[in-house]
């Protein structure tokens, strides 16, 4: 199988690549090395994988919001399925910059669904958010709960991506996984995520900002089960059988959680980061900040029961794997 990985220089688009190696398929991976975060890193990523598929691994530089673009590069390029990760990411970045979400994660997922729509692929698997959820007061977050309310216009773009694949899985019959990741973490991570920050600030001796004076709690996903989930999703298209799918969809569209199905509080992974840089953090505490939520947890009822999916790694594990591999990729 060859399968097209939009963000494929990204934190989880390159580790899903490697996956995807590994057990002997093909990878033709996009991505436009944006600078929202450093590019150094992202080419670090693409060239691990490339390294890792040889002639069965092919990445493009392009911009998927660009639809003229998009369909030139790939007039000629072969795949059978899509994996489209690629987006603006970052809640609180969405309210510095609104247009920038509106290209990348509106016009560039109407983009993708209809490159697999005129291809008549048989399935995209697509990234969603667990910001999606908003402020819900009812834990731990299900796909059937209604997502009416979103924080920010970050999670208003991902909920705006999961209406949209509902609608061409009605017109258009195409099989469509909407994955709603919940704080995703480990090695090869974005600069941009608090895991990152706060290591790097540890080691430096600097003060961590700590929003909601610490009382936040998030549901903690280590990169290989986030990948083992997107994996399993991928290799099981939901079927046009008029049954209801996760989420509620009685189309070929079908909505998971993934997540750890644990809710860490904050000052406890905090904890381990200084047990595993050897040091104490000196805490700057902050008051709540606009677009985030006090607490995410994910119910996986029905990832589990449909795809068997089961997260292995809790954060005792994780935190120090991401710490190591911070220290090693930084020789510090």
């Amino acid at each position: 199988m060859r399968v097209l990985i939009t963000g494929a220089a990204g934190f989880i688009g390159a580790e899903l690549a490697m996956r995807l190696l590994a057990r002997g398929d093909e990878v033709l991976g996009i991505d436009n090395f944006n600078d929202y975060y450093q590019t150094s890193l992202k080419y670090d990523r693409r060239d691990r994988w490339l390294a890792a598929g040889g002639e069965r691994a092919k990445c493009l530089t392009l911009d998927f919001s660009d639809h003229a673009q998009l369909e030139r590069a790939l007039e000629d390029q072969q795949f059978d399925r899509i994996v489209h990760l690629g987006a603006q990411a970052g809640v609180r970045y969405s309210i510095e910059n609104p247009r920038a979400y509106a290209q990348s994660n509106l016009v560039g997922h109407l983009n993708m669904l209809e490159i697999a729509r005129h291809r008549q692929l048989d399935h995209m698997v697509y990234a969603s958010s667990s910001s999606v959820y908003g402020g819900n007061d009812k834990l731990p977050f299900a796909v059937e709960d209604r997502v009416d309310h979103p924080l920010s216009l970050y999670a208003a773009t991902k909920k705006a991506d999961e209406l949209m694949s509902e609608t061409y899985a009605h017109l258009y019959r195409l099989p469509l996984t909407g994955l709603r990741f919940f704080t995703v973490y480990g090695p090869w991570g974005r600069p941009d995520m608090m895991m990152w920050i706060f290591t790097r600030k540890i080691l430096a001796g600097e003060p961590i900002p700590v929003f909601n004076n610490g009382e936040m709690f998030r549901d903690f996903t280590f990169i290989d089960d986030i990948v083992s989930g997107v994996v399993a999703s991928l290799d099981n298209p939901p079927a046009d059988d008029g049954e209801a799918k996760a989420g509620g969809s009685v189309k070929p569209h079908a909505l998971y959680n993934i997540g750890n199905h644990r809710s860490e509080h904050l000052m406890k992974v905090i904890g381990l980061l200084e047990e595993a840089c050897g040091r104490k953090a000196e805490i700057d505490m902050k008051p709540m900040q606009k677009g985030d939520v006090e607490r995410t947890y994910a119910d996986i009822d029905a990832i589990q029961n449909d795809l068997g999916y089961q997260p292995t790694t809790s954060i005792e594990t994780g935190v120090p794997a991401f710490v190591q591999w911070f220290r090693d990729y930084h020789k510090i």
